[in-house]
């Protein structure tokens, strides 16, 4: 078990147009983020992934097996998270990249990070991807109902009406949560989606939405993230 998280990192082509923190989903760093890091890339981002889970084995765990989950997700605690993105953040900061340039993107238990982030370290813009939490804390987080008016920084939300585990009454106070911080806000819902609906290997993924959602999530970083040139 390492004590410093690993990274997943890739770069783009060119000089990066600013930087992307990515926060997994409660299944690792699975095939798919990996993929989500190079797209990042592709689009200009420095993007850099910290494994959350590296005190526990790091490992990659099915989609299909939630027992698998339980014991890594119940190990992560508030103060570990934040080490571990604070890791991804002083990578960046390494290449050249100060805070406004910087994003932060998470998915699924990364979609709730990625918010809390954004109230706790300063960085240019979040989004969040189908993040819970929203009425119960995680972590040792507050519900994000209560952590999104403390936003400092703009910040997207992408949810799927068809969520079981995160029900619409919870994503509207969501809304009306993150916009009482006085930070640009936006919450996007997708009828025809549920949880997961990004990620291409679940059986939830729902292409029209998952198109939309990242097309938004690549606007909403260069919209926000200040030139690095």
């Amino acid at each position: 078990m390492a004590d410093v998280a690993p990274l997943t990192v890739r770069a783009p082509a060119d000089p990066p147009v600013g930087g992307v923190v990515v926060v997994q989903e409660a299944f690792g760093m699975t095939e798919h983020l990996v993929d989500v890091v190079g797209r990042f890339a592709g689009e200009g981002f420095l993007a850099v992934a910290p494994h959350l889970f590296h005190r526990t084995g790091d490992p990659v765990l099915a989609y299909d097996d939630l027992s698998q989950v339980l014991p890594h997700f119940g190990a992560l605690t508030a103060d570990g998270i934040l080490a571990d993105v604070d890791v991804a953040l002083d990578h960046l900061a390494g290449a050249g990249l100060g805070p406004a340039s910087v994003g932060v993107a998470g998915f699924c238990m990364g979609g709730t990070v990625a918010l809390v982030v954004a109230t706790r370290r300063d960085v240019g813009a979040a989004v969040s991807f189908y993040g819970g939490g929203v009425s119960t804390g995680r972590f040792g987080f507050d519900p994000l109902v209560d952590e999104a008016p403390r936003l400092r920084a703009p910040w997207l939300g992408l949810y799927g009406d068809l969520d079981e585990g995160i029900p619409v009454d919870d994503v509207e106070r969501l809304r009306a949560a993150a916009a009482a911080s006085g930070q640009v806000t936006e919450v996007v819902r997708y009828p025809e989606a549920g949880h997961g609906f990004h990620c291409d290997d679940r059986a939830d993924h729902h292409g029209p939405s998952a198109a939309d959602a990242w097309g938004r999530t690549v606007a909403w970083f260069r919209d926000h993230l200040a030139p690095t040139g």
